[in-house]
């Protein structure tokens, strides 16, 4: 079937060469299928094409009869009288009309202020619906602009906190290596002492050690002093 379709398209002209398998044989038989459904569609068409040419010849000639009745002829009609067919015959093609009658014309008047009513509703909610979108999209970009600011504010918040924190932070190390420093040089300082003979409990954690037992046994001497004081007072 293909091969017969493909010699009827090229006629006289060779067929042009093609790989002959399953996939080509399938895509070349879906293309003659379409092209055969059209060549019917457009002869269906040609067909009604030539009724309505038959059927508008016989309503030709049944007006040309009607005129010849009347001792008129379409060619020696008055000027108006020809204005007034002619804007009958375009409005009839413009409105789409099987012929010139006042019930069809009205029919297709009709038919046509509806479309145009229907046209003028979807036209208004299409204009609501973007109304709407319009304001949606107003808010969005609004929130958007907000939020850019919003981020540039923390942005440059954070980049101060940033430059806050870089600066304690060598703060802090600086004070941790004087701190350091400060002690190896304290203990430097005590073995040199204690090396050239000062008294170990002189030193500053012999020092710190006293005093802390000195605290409980001042707080002793406090109450005692309390105590005593009362005795004083006795006759």
């Amino acid at each position: 079937q293909v091969s017969l379709w493909l010699k009827k398209i090229f006629g006289d002209w060779p067929v042009p060469f093609y790989e002959v398998n399953e996939r080509t044989v399938d895509i070349l038989h879906d293309l003659m299928e379409c092209c055969e459904a059209r060549e019917r569609d457009v002869s269906l068409l040609i067909e009604d094409m030539k009724h309505q040419e038959a059927v508008l010849d016989a309503e030709t000639k049944e007006m040309q009869g009607i005129f010849e009745d009347l001792g008129l002829s379409p060619t020696s009609l008055p000027r108006k009288t020809s204005k007034y067919l002619s804007s009958l015959a375009k409005s009839a093609v413009i409105l789409q009309t099987k012929n010139t009658s006042l019930t069809s014309l009205f029919c297709a008047i009709n038919n046509m202020t509806l479309e145009k009513i229907e046209t003028t509703q979807k036209n208004r909610a299409m204009q609501q619906k973007l109304d709407v979108t319009k304001q949606k999209l107003a808010s969005a970009l609004l929130l958007k602009k907000r939020l850019l600011e919003d981020i540039e504010n923390i942005e440059e918040s954070q980049a101060k906190e940033n430059v806050k924190r870089e600066s304690r932070c060598q703060t802090l190390k600086y004070l941790k290596d004087k701190s350091l420093e400060l002690s190896i040089r304290i203990k430097n300082a005590e073995w040199q002492l204690i090396a050239n003979g000062l008294d170990r409990c002189l030193t500053h954690e012999e020092l710190v050690k006293l005093s802390e037992e000195v605290a409980p046994l001042q707080k002793k001497v406090t109450s005692l002093k309390k105590e005593l004081k009362t005795y004083f007072s006795l006759p």
